[in-house]
């Protein structure tokens, strides 16, 4: 329960599964903390720890985590902090097991907590229903219900030093943390989603303190003044009062820096429309205040909370098929003439073969420019994709294909690689499944067992108005035509197989520009690859930001590789870097 008046203080280790190793030390040894917490699962993670569980069904979890915990077990116990991480995956019990065994091995006594339920392959007998009919779909590798934070408070609330989860919302870390600390009921809604905006913030790391923000100023960088400290930014922190507001701060002398434009750049980050739906509470992105309150310090209140959605959010991974690619390298002259060569040849292969994979996808990278002084700069790569159900139809006959072209093709023939034999590719899909049908379980450090109960709606869903938008901004100067990312931030990522994009500028003149100038139709002119796609755009005038979700720019989600850049982590980059008419008078 509550300490007096004292905020409750919770950092974070990892952003995800692969995260800066020594994190967890530099969390523990930088500064006071009640909880850390660690995020290490996403959706192309799922079907990695999925991989692992076939070739060993002891595994499935996060190894890194055990090796992090060698060295920082003992400074956790020596500071009082607790630890609360997702790294279970899809074992999270075995994962406990292997904390109590490095516990036991290092001599520092610990007790450790799980939570489990969200495994909806464990519950194949039960078939029949939403639950049966997504679980037995030929070909799932595995199926996660999205749980809360209702069992991890459980475990806190029963003595618990390290609680290990599957898959859990990445703020429920956090906000189950605080529900155990200050004795939330369900029905505290604004409370719970105050701390799930908390969450949402810390769940990637050094995202928060400056790291992937866009006004990094290369002359800064170069001068040695890293921007935002991003040349090592730490990891961040949040202070949690009992109303649920909360204070996004980070370790004195840790690197970054916390100010309002790196805590919206991730608010924004794979989100979409002002309502924020989770297990536990419904969280309204437009109600969020944010506030600089000195120095690496920014306040977060206001947040209002609704009733969580009638069912749970289920992520199902499976094996796609088999995935092979070549780059072909085209350097010089006649670069288009090569290109249509290439292609030629290759389907020539294809239909010698007998049989053409089912998907061909070939794009043409211009990354050549005329007169180079090196010889990389005179190049343009083009990059061949192939997809097929069948290995043997991506393999040999795509590599083998390709090599035979080496003294038969155009001049300065060279791939970046030699072909391989083709990989396996992922799909994942989400899925809606009823509360009932998961069996959300807190596993107690002395092997109680508590069942923990979904939240009743308590507060009635309130529409959400049109938000009325600010007058343009008077052009009186005239325009100059430059890279939006002059006055716009800007952050992507994924969702399945959509992406969003949430933009935000730092000042009201800017935003009176923005809302009206960064319509769905503009967004299509500028992201010229959105052209046919299904885009939303979401309005949040408190964070002056507008929020584009992009559906099926991903094709089948991150693990189905289907573009380029196949999280669109950098889409946001693209968009700020096309030119468009900026007002004199804000440039």
């Amino acid at each position: 329960m509550s300490r007096g008046g004292e905020p409750l203080r919770i950092g974070n280790a990892s952003g995800f599964y692969g995260d800066r190793f020594d994190a967890l030390r530099e969390m523990l040894t930088g500064g006071p903390l009640d909880i850390l917490t660690g995020d290490y699962l996403a959706e192309l993670t799922m079907l990695i720890l999925g991989q692992d569980r076939l070739k060993d069904p002891a595994r499935g979890y996060a190894t890194t985590f055990l090796r992090q915990l060698e060295d920082g077990l003992g400074l956790a116990v020596e500071r009082g902090v607790r630890i609360v991480t997702n790294a279970g995956g899809l074992n999270p019990a075995g994962l406990a097991d292997r904390v109590r065994e490095l516990a036991a091995k290092v001599g520092v006594p610990v007790r450790v907590a799980h939570v489990e339920g969200d495994d909806l392959l464990t519950g194949r007998d039960r078939g029949g229903g939403a639950l049966g009919d997504a679980v037995m779909t030929d070909g799932v590798l595995t199926a996660n219900a999205y749980l809360g934070g209702g069992g991890i408070a459980e475990c806190l609330r029963a003595g618990a030093d390290v609680v290990v989860t599957g898959r859990v919302t990445d703020a429920a870390l956090v906000s189950g943390a605080a529900q155990a600390h200050f004795g939330w009921r369900p029905d505290d809604l604004d409370r719970l989603a105050g701390a799930v905006i908390a969450g949402h913030v810390l769940e990637c790391g050094a995202q928060a303190t400056g790291g992937n923000y866009s006004f990094f100023d290369a002359r800064d960088f170069r001068a040695g003044r890293a921007p935002h400290g991003v040349f090592r930014p730490g990891f961040p922190l949040a202070e949690i009062a009992e109303d649920g507001s909360s204070v996004i701060t980070k370790h004195p002398g840790a690197g970054g820096v916390v100010d309002v434009g790196t805590v919206t750049a991730q608010l924004l980050y794979e989100t979409a429309g002002a309502r924020y739906p989770g297990p536990d509470v419904t969280a309204r992105l437009d109600s969020v205040r944010l506030r600089q309150e000195g120095p690496d310090r920014v306040r977060i209140d206001g947040v209002r909370g609704e009733a969580p959605p009638p069912t749970l959010k289920a992520g199902l991974t499976r094996l796609g098929g088999w995935r092979n690619e070549v780059t072909f390298v085209l350097t010089g002259l006649a670069v288009e003439a090569k290109a249509e060569l290439v292609r030629a040849q290759m389907d020539a292969a294809f239909a010698a073969a007998g049989r053409r994979p089912a998907e061909v996808r070939w794009t043409l990278v211009r990354t050549d420019r005329p007169d180079a002084d090196v010889q990389e700069e005179a190049s343009a790569l083009l990059r061949l994709v192939v997809r097929d159900a069948d290995r043997e139809v991506v393999g040999r006959a795509v590599s083998g294909a390709a090599i035979e072209l080496a003294l038969a093709s155009y001049p300065g023939f060279h791939v970046t690689a030699p072909p391989g034999k083709g990989t396996p590719y992922g799909v994942f899909e989400s899925v809606a499944v009823d509360p009932a049908d998961v069996p959300h379980t807190a596993v107690l450090p002395d092997g109680g067992r508590v069942s923990v109960e979904g939240p009743v709606a308590t507060r009635e869903v309130v529409r959400l108005p049109d938000p009325a938008l600010p007058e343009p901004p008077p052009t009186r100067r005239g325009t100059r035509r430059v890279p939006l990312g002059r006055l716009v931030g800007a952050r992507s990522g994924d969702k399945g197989g959509s992406a969003n994009v949430g933009v935000w500028v730092r000042t009201d003149a800017e935003w009176r520009w923005l809302v009206h100038e960064l319509t769905v139709e503009r967004f299509r002119q500028l992201l010229p690859e959105t052209a046919e796609l299904p885009v939303d755009r979401h309005v949040l005038p408190n964070l002056r930001a507008l929020n584009f979700v992009v559906d099926g720019l991903l094709g089948e989600g991150a693990a189905a590789q289907a573009r380029f850049d196949p999280q669109a982590k950098a889409v946001g980059e693209w968009l700020r870097a096309r030119h468009t008419d900026i007002p004199e008078e804000l440039l």
